[in-house]
């Protein structure tokens, strides 16, 4: 059988090496030896000795989803062997984090992790009860942390000098040492008569950057994660 299909470009090849890679710009590829965390749903294939188990959020998880309607239900993967991880075609990073930084992230951009992250959900200071930015998962420790972005991501330097302005429904996630707080950046009279549909953003200042999705979240978008 012949085709472009069965090329290289598309073909899975055999690991050499021990956790997390990109296996294209839509997939990530886990070669697994122990256990790893993922979104559940999140696993397309998989070949080896594998276990998949649910994992709870915790008290602070079911309090996120409660208030916001969204969450990261995760389920460990153990064993031996290979899973191929996806979400809904989205784009695909991987985040090497060292011991000392600190990565925010929403939950609806984790797609698998090393178990040897921590990994903790928190509130967003000065968020209120805004949108998506009310919750966020802080990653620290060692490891990788792999993500999904619909679209091609914004990452914006932040500076002291010159804060940075977000959509809370694009924001995906930011560095450590930034302070976060709501801005608004419409009058009241101004929302009266209708508004510009941009009337409240998530300000961030210090020194790191943040990483923004090109498209807001869509309300039925939102009920599904």
């Amino acid at each position: 059988m012949k085709s472009d299909l069965f090329s290289s470009e598309h073909m899975a090849q055999p690991a050499t090496e021990a956790g997390m890679t990109l296996q294209n710009a839509k997939s990530i590829k886990y070669a697994v030896n122990g256990e790893m965390l993922a979104r559940q749903g999140a696993m397309i294939a998989y070949r080896g000795n594998l276990q998949f188990e649910r994992r709870g959020q915790g008290i602070g998880g079911m309090l996120k989803r409660a208030v916001t309607g969204e969450g990261l239900p995760l389920m460990a993967v153990k064993g031996q062997g290979e899973a191929w991880f996806a979400h809904e075609a989205q784009n695909c990073f991987v985040v090497d984090i060292e011991q000392g930084d600190v990565l925010t992230v929403n939950g609806r951009n984790v797609l698998c992790f090393d178990a040897s992250l921590s990994y903790e959900i928190k509130t967003v200071k000065g968020s209120g009860i805004a949108g998506g930015g009310l919750f966020n998962s802080v990653f620290t420790g060692w490891g990788r942390l792999g993500l999904v972005c619909e679209g091609n991501p914004l990452v914006i330097p932040v500076t002291a000098q010159q804060p940075v302005y977000v959509d809370t429904d694009a924001v995906v996630g930011w560095t450590a040492n930034l302070s976060t707080s709501l801005h608004r950046s419409q009058s009241i009279g101004s929302m009266i008569r209708g508004g510009s549909g941009e009337a409240v953003q998530l300000m961030l200042q210090g020194d790191g950057y943040v990483i923004v999705r090109p498209s807001e979240v869509t309300p039925k978008k939102a009920e599904q994660h």
